[in-house]
Order: structure tokens, then sequence, then C-alpha cells
């Protein structure tokens, strides 16, 4: 039961080039900063990510955008990375934008072992483009794939060393959600507390879907865009 690792490096062991990659985050909140800087300092190349959006040209996923060690993402934002916007417009990188409600789901049908599920999101848009629509109660719904990532990195601001784990705030949107569909899923907190601290009713992911769970550290917790009211 006790599932912790040494640090990043030990918990990514197994990644390997070419793989398709869950990780968790909403903008630069809840982001798996450690993980992600074992990646890039492991070197690991042609990784097909799938995250809501792609982090900034210096931090988060764009840390790999800018060593060319994504070859495609699928998101649903990424209007805050200039060098994504780059390698896209020139080829150098494949993207696939999927409607926010859609990516959200497939995780969750993935973590729920389904297949696939019918959506009405993109329906007569690109998105729609080779995909099996079908009629129910005289609305057209796409037909939308589960996602089957071998591995899974997201991060939290508790959890304990069987893995259950407790997000804060923003950091619980995606992160849940990508925690119960990989087949192996990493986890990263800011605080590891012994087994019985947490409260059960207070436990956003339980232990049975995480494999591996470490403490990080030097966590940055950047400010995508400040707004503020004036005086």
């Amino acid at each position: 039961m006790n599932k912790i690792v040494a640090g990043a490096d030990a918990a990514i062991d197994g990644i390997q080039d070419g793989m398709l990659l869950m990780v968790g985050g909403f903008g630069l909140c809840g982001i798996p900063e450690n993980c992600i800087a074992a990646l890039v300092k492991k070197g690991i190349k042609g990784l097909t990510c799938i995250s809501n959006n792609a982090g900034v040209d210096d931090f988060g996923l764009g840390l790999l955008l800018q060593n060319r060690q994504i070859k495609k993402m699928i998101s649903s934002y990424v209007g805050e990375n200039a060098e994504f916007e780059r390698q896209m417009l020139s080829g150098e990188l494949e993207v696939e934008l999927i409607p926010q409600g859609t990516l959200a789901t497939r995780c969750l049908a993935a973590g729920y072992g389904m297949p696939a599920v019918f959506t009405p999101a993109g329906v007569g848009t690109e998105v729609a483009e080779g995909k099996e629509v079908r009629i129910f109660n005289d609305k057209e719904y796409l037909l939308e794939y589960a996602f089957d990532a071998p591995f899974a990195i997201v991060k939290a601001w508790k959890g304990d060393a069987h893995g259950n784990l407790v997000y804060r705030e923003t950091a619980r949107n995606f992160n849940p959600l990508m925690a119960m569909a990989g087949r192996i899923t990493i986890a990263e907190v800011e605080e590891l507390v012994p087994v019985g601290t947490l409260d059960p009713d207070h436990i956003h992911t339980p232990g049975i879907y995480i494999h591996r769970i470490f403490q990080g550290e030097k966590y940055e917790k950047r400010i995508e865009q400040r707004t503020i009211r004036k005086k």
C-alpha cells in the first residue's frame, strides 16, 4: 500500500519517447511542476500530451515545447504560449483542439472504464469531421472515444502514502479526472501526510487510482494573467 517514491526522477520511470501522456492542471494552477522538470531533464521526446492548456513560454508544458519534446498537443486552450503558436503555424507541432467539456468527459470515461461517449459539443463544426454522428431524441451527437494514456501526472495539495489526494480550489479541475484516467498515475503533492491524517469525507481522489506519490519542492505557482481592480 505504500506508494511513496523518492522524487520526481523515480516517479517518471517508465515514461518513454513517443508516449501519450496526461498532464493535470488548469492554466498554471495545479500543474505537476516537478514531474515536468524531470521530463525536461531526462530529455524524453516525441510526446503526445493531453492537457487543458500548453503552459506559457517558459513555464509548465512550455518548457517541454521549448526543447521540442512534444510532437502533439491535445488541448482546449492554448492562447498564452507564443512558442506553441510558432510551432503550430510552422507545422512542427501537431495540434488537436477539443471542446473543454469533451476533453473532461473523455478523461472521465477512461476513469470509469467506458470506451466512448456521445456528446452534442462540436456537431456541425470542424470538430465533427470524420466522426460518427448519431441521433438521440431528434438531436445529433458525436461519438468521442475515451483516452487511453499509459501515464497521467497530476498535482495535489496534500496526499498520503496510500495515494489519497486533496486538491485546493482551481487545482481541483482536470487533476481528479486525469488521476482516474491514467493506466499508471503519478501524483506529486505539496505536503505528504501520515495515513489517517486526511478526513475521509474530504478526500477528492481515492488512493486506488494512484500508483506513485512523492512530495514535491520549490513550487513557483505562477499567475498566468493578473487582473486587478482600480481603486
